[in-house]
């Protein structure tokens, strides 16, 4: 479903640009979940905004990346824009604050000429675990774990084929963490989706993914299984000391980070 083959993205010209993903590879197939780790400053997120096409004028993209079969360049089709949708790591930031929810859910089934979009909407909400009463709500009267719900209603609604997860859980308690996640664990495997997720936490990697890059300074450092996570057998050493420094506090392994 994903093919990425040499990303580079550059931010600025000349020799004033700034490097911020560097020959970047990988590939994901249909209904699978792939991570994307590393420290912040790594390029994660970059490489989903290159893909959907967000960057715009503000970077200079090169690579190839195919997409369900359809090579994509500079601009994104209207198919490209139906089939992947994304979710962003701030379930407040990314909410329009003066729509009501039934607004942020119907804007998108209206820009792609759906039909029956009162029933869709309706139905995201339920799908997320949210009930009609919502609907009237503004993103500043609901939970931010009840914001990233309706933020996963908004991405589903077009019926996407392909879900980019940008932090989805970051900016939540654990307890609100591990209901979104398994909203998305759920809604993977009733839809068949294709999932790319973003995030420093490698314990959800873990229970999300079946591979992951890890990355580093804007490149691909080791690729690898969950297995392999799981195991703790990384071959690389950052992502080495990545792993020491996920169990918890230890000095020592701060320092070895700080090297």
């Amino acid at each position: 479903m994903i093919e990425v083959e040499s990303l580079n993205v550059t931010f600025g010209k000349g020799p004033r640009g700034i490097p911020a993903v560097k020959n970047v590879s990988f590939r994901v197939g249909k209904g699978e979940s792939f991570g994307l780790v590393g420290e912040s400053g790594s390029g994660k997120s970059t490489v989903l905004r290159a893909i959907t096409g967000l960057l715009g004028q503000v970077a200079h993209v090169e690579g190839e990346m195919t997409i369900a079969g359809e090579q994509q360049g500079r601009g994104r089709s209207r198919r490209f824009r139906r089939l992947v949708q994304m979710v962003f790591q701030d379930p407040y930031g990314s909410l329009h604050p003066r729509h009501t929810v039934y607004q942020i859910l119907t804007e998108p089934a209206r820009i792609h000429g759906m039909s029956d979009i009162d029933s869709r909407a309706l139905n995201s909400l339920e799908e997320v675990g949210l009930d009609a009463s919502f609907r009237f709500r503004y993103p500043h009267q609901i939970s931010g774990g009840q914001r990233q719900r309706v933020a996963v209603a908004r991405a589903l609604i077009t019926e996407p084929e392909i879900v980019l997860l940008d932090e989805p859980t970051s900016a939540l308690d654990v307890s609100v963490q591990a209901e979104v996640l398994n909203l998305l664990t759920r809604l993977q495997r009733e839809r068949e989706l294709t999932y790319i997720l973003v995030s420093h936490n490698l314990a959800v990697v873990g229970h999300m993914c079946e591979g992951l890059a890890v990355m580093q300074r804007g490149e691909v450092v080791e690729t690898m299984t969950v297995a392999q996570l799981r195991d703790n057998t990384p071959s690389n050493d950052y992502t080495k000391r990545l792993l020491r420094a996920s169990l918890g506090y230890d000095r020592s392994a701060l320092e070895s980070l700080e090297e």
